[in-house]
Formats: C-alpha cells, structure tokens, sequence
C-alpha cells in the first residue's frame, strides 16, 4: 500500500480509512478541554515576566482528556512521551524539552526534538519503548486509533489524548497542557501570541465583501481535501476565503470533474509530497489533472504550495499556518 506521509495523512488512514494512496514523508497529530474564549499558529511561548505573578498549578489535579478519561497528578509529570508531532511542538513551545524523553518517529521540530527517543509510529507506537521509557505522561494526538489508546493503557501507561478540530481546540489543548505540566504562564503567553495571529488575519481581511471572497480549494495529499468541521477547512474561512469542499464534511476523497465545476480562485497544497509510484510531486500531479488547465486558479497560476507541517499540525504553529493562507489567498491585503 502506498503511503503519503504528509502531516494528516495518518488521521485520514484513520478516520476515512483510506487504502490505496502514495508517499512523501512525514505524519502529524493534536488536542481538546480547558475554556478558551477566541480563536488563534504561533511562537515559542514567552518567559513569564520578572514583575507578573507566578501562577502554580496546584495539585493534586484531575482532568479529563478528549476520550474522557480522568487523570489525576499529584505533581507536575517529569518524564513525558508524545506520540504526536503537534503535541511535541506543543511541550517544547511551552519550555518542557528537558521533561520529553520520547517522541514519534516522524517529529521534526524543534530540531532538538530530533534527538529525543524515538518510540514508533503515530498511530501505534511501540510498547516496549514505551514501557521502558517509565513516562509520567504518555500525550498522543488525532491520529491513534482507540483500540490502540485502550492497549496502551492496559499497560499502565497515563495516556492523555487530545482530538481538536478548531484553532480554540489548539489553544484549549496548550493551556490544559500547561496546567497539567505547572506551565501555566507560558501557557496562557503562547495563546495570547496566537491571538494577536488570528486577530491580524482577520482584521486584515474584514473588508472583502461577499462577493469578492475568493474561492479556495486545498489538497493535502493526492486525492484528498477537507470539507466543514476540521481545523484545515477554519483557515480558509478564518483567511476570507471560501473553501470549494465547504459542502462536505471532514476528510474527503476528491472529485475532479467537481472541482473543475466549483473553479476556485486559488489552489493550496502542501509542499513536499511525492507520489511514490510516479515520482510526481503534488503540484505536478495538479496541474497535469485533465480538464483543470481550465480551472481560473490554474490559468493565474494561482497554485501555491505550504509547509504541509505548519498548515497540517494542530499545534503552536497552526497560526503561522493562517496566515501562510491568508497571504496565499489575498496577498495585497495579508502582508510581512
């Protein structure tokens, strides 16, 4: 079976159970719970202030991840395991590099998540590794099956799961991070630097009437897109454009006569993908579609490709990730 290792690639081998698709390199991953009142990717979180107030988290603490589950932390964990890229960027943003001592095989940033540990797969990681690594904390994200969260908690492992579908959720998910983990303050400084990225879109774009927004089409890996409800399909909207797989829901397999139809504006994909049986990258396989040489964003050459980690991962990056669409869509109005 052919794999795309792009950034979503494992949550749509989960959740539409897809079987049959092609390579890059790289999977991705994600959160929900603690109450966050706006939108936001973002930036290292900022030291707290030498004249603001330290904020403790007290324990003993429980909370509940995105399964449900209760936890309960008599102190803040000191041997942590992600098994998801987002989750990952997450600890490191909020200054817990030297608590991680695992992480998947596909995590790449910061670079110095790169010489962590490995444990395996997003999706099922090893257990022995696991186990051996005595984690505190085990975090994974939207791409592990339950049968494997239930496996491993079989095991003794304190698997935390997070499952966000929305910048909030992102954003939810760091502040809950940084209470289980006593990074309150750095937690609740990452957000509010999310916020400012969210608010500077859309104040950027608050001008463009109806009729002018632009009609947008994304694909993530060859053959796929995202419709309503996934953190993907709020950045196009978030950016003021109008998503062309609005009218479905969640990860979809494409219909190319459909999208010559709906004729977007701008194509987004997202860099890095090769199919692994042709050699073709994702923008040639695009533009080499029959019939989309017709389509306005073609004949504009208003195809443009993304970091696919930046725009997939729902983590501290996933900002950066509305402002690279923004920018895409609306150029004149989205700046440096």
């Amino acid at each position: 079976m052919k794999r795309y290792l792009t950034g979503l690639i494992a949550l749509v081998l989960l959740v539409a159970a897809l079987a049959g698709c092609g390579g890059s390199n790289r999977e991705g991953g994600a959160s929900p719970s603690a109450s966050v009142s706006s939108p936001a990717s973002a930036s290292p979180a900022a030291s707290p202030s030498a004249s603001e107030p330290s904020k403790e988290t007290q324990y003993p603490l429980t909370v509940k991840d995105a399964t449900g589950e209760s936890f309960t932390f008599d102190r803040a964990p000191e041997r942590i395991v992600s098994t998801s890229p987002a989750e990952t960027e997450i600890l490191f943003a909020l200054g817990l590099g030297d608590q991680v001592v695992g992480v998947s095989d596909f995590d790449n940033y910061p670079e110095e998540a790169t010489q962590k540990q490995k444990v395996g797969s997003i999706m099922k990681p090893n257990e022995e590794t696991l186990v051996s690594l005595k984690p505190d904390l085990v975090i994974t994200g939207i791409s592990m099956p339950e049968d494997v969260v239930t496996k491993l908690r079989s095991l003794g492992l304190k698997l935390y799961k997070t499952d966000p579908k929305s910048i909030d959720d992102v954003m939810n998910n760091i502040l809950q991070i940084g209470k289980i983990t006593n990074r309150q303050q750095e937690a609740e400084a990452l957000v509010d630097s999310m916020k400012k990225d969210v608010a500077r879109v859309t104040e950027a774009v608050a001008g463009v009437k109806e009729e002018d927004k632009k009609k947008v089409y994304v694909e993530f890996a060859p053959g796929w897109t995202v419709g309503k409800g996934e953190f993907m399909d709020e950045l196009i909207t978030l950016a003021g454009g109008i998503n062309v797989a609005g009218d479905t829901e969640g990860w979809n397999q494409i219909n190319e006569e459909t999208i010559v139809q709906k004729d977007p504006d701008v194509i987004l994909f997202t860099l890095g993908v090769t199919d692994s049986e042709s050699g073709k990258t994702l923008e040639e396989i695009i533009r080499g579609r029959s019939g989309w040489d017709q389509i306005k964003a073609i004949k504009d050459n208003r195809v443009i490709g993304l970091d696919q980690d930046v725009l997939s991962r729902p983590g501290p990056r996933i900002t950066q990730g509305l402002i690279d669409v923004a920018k895409a869509i609306y150029p004149d109005l989205v700046k440096e």
